[in-house]
């Protein structure tokens, strides 16, 4: 690496040459495979290459190389792994339960739990009530809701915040006494 540092383009080449099987081996012991191998060679050649400057001739020369070899295959194993794996199994396409479908009576329950929360919304104070629609039911912003309601966002703030207190205590009741 000295000799390639200093300029010299055939020690560069055979540097190049014989780093490619220390590399490759230490790509398989960090669990590359197959043709993710030959990616982690050509990238830390790369960036040995790019990096080659960096490199300090009084130090061995194998652990930098094994480093830089070992955090190459570290980021490509990243990668394959953020990349979802298409599976082509038609039998199992053909017998996996479809958990898309309610179960029976869900729909019942979503809807006796959204009458019990219009239930509770429609005993609120009118401020609160106004807070909650506007800002939760209908998702309009504090901006949007305070030019709505005529009430400073601050006052709409409190209110919601007081709401949802209220709510969340009611609805706990309910659980604990079954309803919903």
């Amino acid at each position: 690496m000295a000799a390639a540092q200093a300029g010299d383009a055939e020690a560069y080449r055979r540097l190049l040459r014989d780093c490619m099987p220390v590399i490759a081996a230490a790509a398989r012991a960090k669990g590359a495979r197959g043709d993710a191998v030959e990616d982690v060679v050509q990238e830390t050649l790369l960036t040995m290459h790019r990096a080659r400057a960096s490199y300090d001739p009084a130090r061995p020369f194998l652990p930098w190389l094994r480093a830089i070899a070992q955090r190459r295959t570290i980021d490509l194993l990243r990668c394959q792994s953020r990349r979802p794996k298409e599976v082509d199994d038609p039998i199992a396409y053909e017998a996996h339960a479809d958990d898309g479908l309610p179960e029976a009576g869900q729909g019942l329950m979503t809807r006796e739990r959204e009458a019990r929360l219009a239930q509770a919304i429609a005993t609120l104070p009118k401020g609160q009530r106004q807070a909650v629609e506007q800002l939760g039911l209908r998702e309009n912003s504090l901006a949007e809701a305070s030019v709505l309601t005529g009430r400073s966002t601050g006052a709409l703030k409190v209110n919601l915040h007081r709401a949802l207190k209220t709510l969340r205590a009611a609805l706990a009741q309910d659980r604990k006494d079954g309803h919903v």
